[in-house]
């Protein structure tokens, strides 16, 4: 029988290290303490998900608050100790979704990650992915570029020989000023159809993780930043998080350049996978325009568990559904005027 007990990370830590599983920043105390900087969230609080004594999950759940109701995320969680199934997995979610329940009945939904359905629904909202592309960045920078796809070793060389711009780590200079670095964002957002977060939750979680947790690498042209990116970082895993460019710098092959850059430099210190966060899928088919770029970095993609809705109150979850319908039709109608 599975059981739901609260814990803390460090005893989630010690799990984690006896498995010898790395933990996904998300799910670390570091983050629990970033999200905690932000309004409207909050950790709900870590838990371990138990076979008799025996740790099968765990995981940490923020709690967001937003539109006059609450739900709990937990980001790459759960983090599983054992090979999860799909009977497990449901098991699991539902005794997550009991727990939350009787322990916080104001609670709407859950949203985790999950690998089967497991009783979950599409989320309410973001653009969830079951692909990523994970670069193996040991070995040094010639055994990194040797494990690129042809025509990603074609295009890093073209860029070392013919880009213009110097790379560097600017984890200090971007959190003493981050408005340079903004500046490319409002740009990047302009051109690619997205409003950017205001300026100062960037600069927010870069302090709030710290140079371990969170670098800034940029690019720059005649000391001109044109491309840039925030990567985070826990243990021996990084991912792209964030990631801006310049109009003027999108035929220089600056973001090749910047991308080899950041592998050669996480690998020099330490890092072993660099996550470049999420490709497009049958599942994702909104996102399948970042695949040209990403793929060509590794030979192999990399399979992830997308976020999915748990419903804990069925008809609250159910006219926020019908909510997000009648605004997806009105905002449909509008575009056609």
């Amino acid at each position: 029988m599975l059981t739901v007990a609260r814990t803390s990370f460090q005893e989630i830590e010690e799990e984690a290290a006896g498995c010898d599983i790395v933990l996904p920043i998300e799910q670390s105390a570091r983050w629990a303490h970033y999200q905690n900087t932000i309004e409207g969230r909050r950790l709900w609080g870590p838990l371990m998900v138990l076979d008799g004594d025996v740790p099968v999950a765990m995981l940490s759940l923020i709690e967001y608050r937003t539109h006059g109701y609450r739900y709990l995320r937990s980001m790459h969680g759960p983090v599983w100790t054992v090979l999860p199934n799909p009977a497990l997995e449901r098991s699991v979610v539902g005794s997550l979704a009991s727990f939350v329940r009787h322990e916080d009945p104001g609670i709407v939904f859950l949203r985790l990650d999950t690998w089967s359905s497991a009783g979950a629904l599409p989320v309410l909202s973001t653009v969830p992915y079951d692909w990523t592309v994970v670069i193996d960045v040991t070995g040094g920078d010639e055994a990194i570029l040797s494990r690129m796809k042809r025509r990603g070793r074609r295009d890093v060389r073209k860029a070392l020989r013919e880009c213009p711009a110097s790379v560097a780590d600017e984890t200090g200079p971007a959190m003493s000023d981050f408005s340079e670095y903004y500046d490319v964002m409002l740009e990047t957002g302009e051109r690619d159809g997205f409003k950017p977060a205001p300026l100062k939750d960037y600069l927010d979680m870069i302090e709030a993780l710290g140079p371990e947790h969170c670098r800034v690498f940029a690019a720059r042209i005649d000391g001109r930043v044109v491309a840039w990116s925030i990567v985070t970082v826990n243990d021996t895993c990084a991912v792209r998080y964030y990631a801006a460019m310049r109009d003027s710098a999108m035929r220089l092959h600056v973001t090749d350049r910047l991308l080899y850059a950041e592998c050669c430099m996480l690998g020099g210190q330490g890092v072993t996978d660099y996550d470049l966060m999420g490709i497009g899928s049958d599942f994702a088919p909104s996102l399948k325009g970042l695949n040209e770029f990403k793929t060509k970095f590794t030979e192999e993609t990399t399979p992830v568990a997308p976020a999915r809705d748990v419903p804990i109150h069925r008809g609250f979850y159910a006219g926020l559904k019908t909510l997000q319908s009648i605004r997806h039709q009105f905002a449909s109608a509008q575009r056609k005027d």
